[in-house]
């Protein structure tokens, strides 16, 4: 199964790109020994219209227009459930055991995501109800991605 990460914005260059990177390559190197491969990630940039919903609505079809067809598609929202390492390597670990071809990931803007969007997805995730910039998301949504490769994999980075 591949993975896929869908980003509104783009991240200079600096320590959370470094930190960012560091975790892909992690996953990249370590995830094909149990099915799971990092695709790709795909920045598109940030709507200028100037309404909120213009713009959540521009920026939905800009992660459409980038998605692999078929496979998961799992959002990062605010208001999604709050799952434990375990537990989101497990429907990982389930969404290939199934068959899934790729899983995209996807980081919305500023304004959030689109309503259209959130009912398209097959599940809906937050690092908790506290407001992050989305750079840190990327960050944090890289090494969460990496630590369900390494509790799949049976490797001690993930201590209980």
């Amino acid at each position: 199964m591949k993975i896929d990460i869908i980003a509104i914005g783009k991240l200079k260059s600096g320590p959370e790109r470094e930190l960012v990177s560091r975790y892909v390559d992690r996953l990249a190197k370590s995830g094909p020994a149990i099915g799971i491969e990092f695709g790709r990630l795909i920045e598109r940039p940030e709507s200028r219209a100037s309404s909120t919903n213009t713009r959540k609505r521009e920026e939905a079809d800009a992660i459409r227009s980038a998605r692999s067809e078929g496979g998961k598609l799992i959002l990062l929202d605010e208001g999604g459930k709050i799952p434990g390492s375990e537990a989101f390597a497990a429907d990982i670990g389930q969404w290939r055991d199934d068959g899934a071809r790729n899983a995209t990931f996807v980081i919305g803007g500023a304004d959030g995501l689109d309503a259209s969007l959130l009912q398209e997805s097959d599940l809906t995730l937050s690092f908790g109800r506290l407001t992050w910039p989305h750079q840190i998301v990327r960050i944090l949504l890289a090494e969460q991605l990496y630590r369900a490769v390494t509790i799949l994999s049976g490797h001690p980075y993930h201590r209980e």
